[in-house]
């Protein structure tokens, strides 16, 4: 493979099937039930579209499609942008799409009955409960990285395929109840939410250190193999890559934990301001019914 440089993010595309598929499917529903909405004469936030269809489908496309996909196991610093793209931006972003309201606004009767079946589940109640989604989202790297599950996604593709997935997903059952739209269970108090949001960012500066500065290498057995092959003289040396690698984790997982606590702040101003507008008008109708009810007795 030639030299990775910046260059190589958009000149480095593959066709990888199953990335594609995904992508095309669940954006194109999703504008399908955008396209629904608008020809019946409802609105839908073009915001919402934007998150959902641009940033979050699209970084999921290129995290898997681009360059960062023709690299991610060949530098551990690329995968790693890869890893915080697909475990923070994605679900994220399509959190904030709610996605889940437009297919209860969407679909006929009997879609939408099981879909609120699922959403009033006991699995869905599980699974969104914060404290195990918190757990799932704090441990998954550290097993990933600190276990022989990292070496064999190096080998086996079927395996790398599967860590982008669960990525997603446990990124989507972590952020979902936090900061998105969506009447999904495990919604929680915003103060609460904010909390969650803390408690994760020392955990991923901890682990970006850990592999900042631990002397065994992840994947080492792979990424040394592949210094031997030709073509691959280019390739820094694994433990100063390994450093980078770390060090993006830390910058970037305390990047979007930040952008996170500003989305989640945003909402919580949006709601008390609602919350208050609704108070003044239930005030101002209880002095409207109490004013009548003065007048009608004076007469």
């Amino acid at each position: 493979m030639p030299p990775f440089d910046p260059s190589r993010l958009l000149t480095g595309w593959e066709l990888a099937p199953v990335p594609l598929v995904v992508t095309v499917w669940a954006a194109g529903l999703y504008l399908v039930g955008v396209h629904t909405l608008h020809r019946r004469g409802d609105a839908w936030p073009v915001a919402r579209t934007i998150m959902f269809v641009g940033v979050g489908m699209g970084s999921f496309y290129v995290a898997t499609s681009s360059g960062l996909a023709a690299y991610d196991t060949t530098l551990l610093s690329v995968h790693m942008v890869q890893h915080m793209v697909l475990s923070m931006l994605v679900p994220l972003a399509l959190a904030l799409g709610a996605p889940v309201t437009l297919a209860l606004r969407t679909l006929p009767h009997a879609p939408r009955a099981w879909l609120l079946a699922v959403l009033h589940s006991r699995a869905a109640r599980v699974l969104s409960f914060p404290p195990l989604t918190l757990a799932l989202y704090v441990v998954s790297p550290w097993a990933l990285y600190f276990s022989s599950w990292y070496d064999a996604t190096l080998d086996h593709v079927w395996l790398h395929e599967l860590m982008h997935l669960h990525l997603v997903v446990v990124g989507a059952l972590f952020f979902w109840p936090i900061v998105g739209i969506d009447p999904v269970p495990g919604r929680v108090a915003y103060p609460f939410r904010m909390l969650l949001v803390v408690l994760t960012l020392p955990f991923h500066a901890f682990l970006g250190v850990t592999i900042m500065g631990q002397t065994t290498l992840l994947g080492g057995d792979h990424y040394r193999a592949l210094h031997q092959q030709p073509g691959y003289g280019w390739l820094p040396d694994p433990a100063d890559d390994q450093h980078l690698a770390g060090g993006l984790l830390w910058s970037s997982g305390d990047l979007i934990g930040l952008l996170l606590f500003g989305v989640l702040f945003a909402q919580w101003v949006r709601s008390s301001m609602k919350e208050a507008a609704r108070e003044d008008r239930r005030l101002d109708l209880l002095e409207a019914r109490a004013r009548a009810g003065e007048k009608a007795a004076e007469r």
